[in-house]
């Protein structure tokens, strides 16, 4: 298998290099996971909000701002997988047949 690396991605946050390559984030961490891409260092995405060196609110509200990209990013895949489940679901009899439309989208999905 070959490994793509990270080198030049040093320092950027994993939701940047999301709207940089249009790859959605779930999709680079689980590259990450299989080893097709190099775990790249992390920014520092774990501000420390309180105590003496905290974040202004302008870091605040950007690291929020991040988040909030991130979940409309993950609500939108949702809804794309709901419909397609659902004209899948909605095309299968239930009945004992050796052509099943849930089990084709699924064997298409893994071939891609």
């Amino acid at each position: 298998m070959r490994t793509i690396t990270s080198s030049g991605a040093e320092n950027i946050s994993i939701g940047e290099l999301s709207r940089h390559s249009g790859v959605n984030i779930e999709t680079i961490r689980y590259y990450e996971r299989v080893e097709m891409l190099d775990p790249p260092p992390r920014t520092a995405g774990g501000l420390r909000l309180g105590g003496p060196d905290k974040a202004s609110c302008r870091e605040v509200r950007e690291i929020a701002a991040r988040h909030l990209e991130d979940i409309r990013a993950k609500l939108s895949d949702l809804k794309k997988l709901e419909r397609l489940l659902s004209k899948t679901v909605a095309r299968c009899s239930g009945k004992t047949a050796p052509d099943c439309p849930v089990l084709d989208i699924l064997d298409i999905q893994r071939a891609g």
